[in-house]
């Protein structure tokens, strides 16, 4: 890979930390976080402590000119967004405002936006990238708000973009989630494990590494605007992700269900979720793993890093 500046925001984070790690050995790397819930540094990076909803603190960012940016901060629990509404917008809009005045400012080479299936909301799988974006949670709802405005900024101010909506991302470092959840829970209490929903929700799942993949292919498309889907070929139901993480602890917990929301989680959860990736495949990139694996692999991170 060509010597870049990078610029990571949410780098001290899940998907950013694991990105940020594979950008150090590209090129300048500088990562950007509030260091609310992400805390992870790399020595390599260059750390930058920021609120990015404060406009003034981001427009006065120290970055090189032409920086290729990945604007990956947000705030992606579903359901407190759907409780914590300001502060979810804060972080998922106002930020992403911000970030995209600041590319604009110091003509940014490229900013790679990361989105989510949620912006689909109960849509008919496999769900391709031209389906309506009809989204069900605020978490959603804000994504695709942002998507707009990075569309705008391409559009008007000729930036080069790149949208990457992801599946369920799961793997090493990871604080918030299905997987640690469960692990958590079960932790606690081995004899039962708390299942929302009526264990019957069916979604993608697809690892860390292979989301970094993704990431990386990102730079080198030279298609502005272009929006691609990043998930699996298949779906694993939450009944099947709670056995694949008791089998790997060794333990037959009672599984006791909270169905308030007729089958889902909590409000705003989707059901069922499964992307289209023919659009990435055809550029090369294909998951390392099905959603099992990837919950397998997820798991044993956990346990094994705790």
């Amino acid at each position: 890979m060509e010597k870049k500046d990078f610029v990571v925001t949410g780098g001290a984070g899940y998907i950013g930390g694991h990105l940020v790690d594979s950008l150090v050995e590209a090129g300048n790397t500088i990562s950007i976080d509030n260091m609310s819930s992400g805390k992870y540094a790399n020595g390599r990076a260059s750390g930058i402590k920021c609120d990015l909803r404060d406009e003034k603190k981001v427009s006065s960012l120290d970055i090189p000119e032409g920086s290729l940016i990945f604007h990956l901060a947000a705030n992606p629990d579903v359901r407190e967004s759907m409780k914590r509404i300001i502060e979810h917008y804060g972080n998922d809009v106002t930020s992403t405002l911000n970030v995209l005045e600041l590319a604009r400012k110091k003509d940014s080479e490229k900013v790679i936006f990361a989105s989510t299936s949620a912006v689909y909301g109960d849509a008919k799988t496999p769900t391709p990238e031209d389906s309506k974006m009809d989204p069900i949670s605020n978490y959603g709802l804000f994504k695709s708000i942002g998507e707009g405005m990075v569309s705008f900024y391409s559009r008007t101010y000729g930036i080069k973009t790149c949208i990457l909506r992801f599946a369920n991302v799961v793997g090493g470092r990871a604080s918030h989630g299905i997987v640690p959840d469960f692990v958590k829970k079960l932790e606690k209490d081995e004899s039962e494990l708390e299942i929302l929903g009526d264990g019957r929700q069916r979604k993608s799942y697809v690892y860390i590494d292979d989301v970094v993949r993704a990431l990386l292919l990102a730079i080198r498309i030279e298609e502005s605007n272009a929006v691609l889907n990043v998930g699996n070929t298949d779906t694993v139901s939450v009944e099947d992700i709670a056995q694949i993480i008791e089998g790997n602890m060794g333990i037959k917990p009672k599984h006791h269900y909270i169905n308030r929301y007729k089958g889902r989680g909590w409000p705003g959860d989707v059901k069922e979720m499964l992307l289209d990736i023919r659009k990435i495949s055809k550029l090369g990139w294909k998951p390392s793993m099905g959603s099992e694996g990837a919950i397998l692999a997820a798991a044993k991170d956990m346990l094994q890093n705790r």
